[in-house]
């Protein structure tokens, strides 16, 4: 369940959890490419993508923040508002009426009083602390085992799903986006800002 809880820190890893309004696969609707703009915008303010898994409906994150110049809540705050921004512009791109009416119906009178068109996410997102590399490896395992379970099961193996970093952590090889192993991180600190090499692939081999 997402939880409105400030992360007090400023620097860090964490695993993030972000879900679509009423768990709709608005994700899956609009393109997977999506994520990866913001990934990547957040390796340009130097922080790291350790891993992830996205669904149609939510995606998980590992992600190693940097010295932040502002909270990291509201560096994830941003990262949906640029997401939402995107997935409505394609879905009237796409002419999907009905689906972007009940998103504008969902926005209650005091967001829509700020200027809040659409209900895209959840309001809120879960996030944990990850202080060990214990921690870090059960949260992969959770978020790369995310296909292979539930309601989804879309695949037989996680290294199978295209849309997650579980074939890197099997194999050692990159799969369509490029994350950083948590081990190479035990050299790095931190608490200073630095620009990571960025390695990603095109829009047309991410969607």
């Amino acid at each position: 369940m997402a939880v409105k809880r400030q992360i007090s820190e400023l620097d860090g890893i964490y695993f993030i959890t972000t879900t679509c309004h009423q768990w709709l696969p608005l994700i899956d609707a609009t393109g997977y490419d999506i994520v990866y703009h913001w990934f990547d915008h957040l390796k340009t303010e130097g922080h790291f993508v350790i891993g992830y898994v996205l669904l149609p409906n939510h995606l998980h994150a590992l992600l190693a923040f940097t010295r932040c110049r502002t909270s990291i809540n509201t560096i994830i705050g941003n990262g949906k508002r640029f997401m939402a921004y995107e997935i409505i512009k394609r879905l009237k791109e796409l002419n999907e009426i009905r689906l972007l009416e009940k998103l504008a119906a969902d926005v209650s009178k005091r967001e829509r009083k700020r200027g809040k068109q659409h209900e895209v996410f959840e309001p809120s997102f879960d996030w944990k602390e990850c202080n060990t590399d214990k921690f870090i490896i059960q949260k992969l395992d959770y978020m790369h085992d995310n296909p292979c379970r539930g309601v989804w099961d879309l695949v037989d193996n996680p290294e199978l799903y295209v849309h997650s970093s579980a074939r890197f952590y099997a194999t050692g090889e990159q799969g369509i986006y490029w994350v950083t192993h948590f081990g190479e991180l035990e050299d790095i600190d931190l608490t200073k800002t630095r620009s990571p090499r960025v390695e990603t692939p095109s829009d047309s081999e991410r969607r």
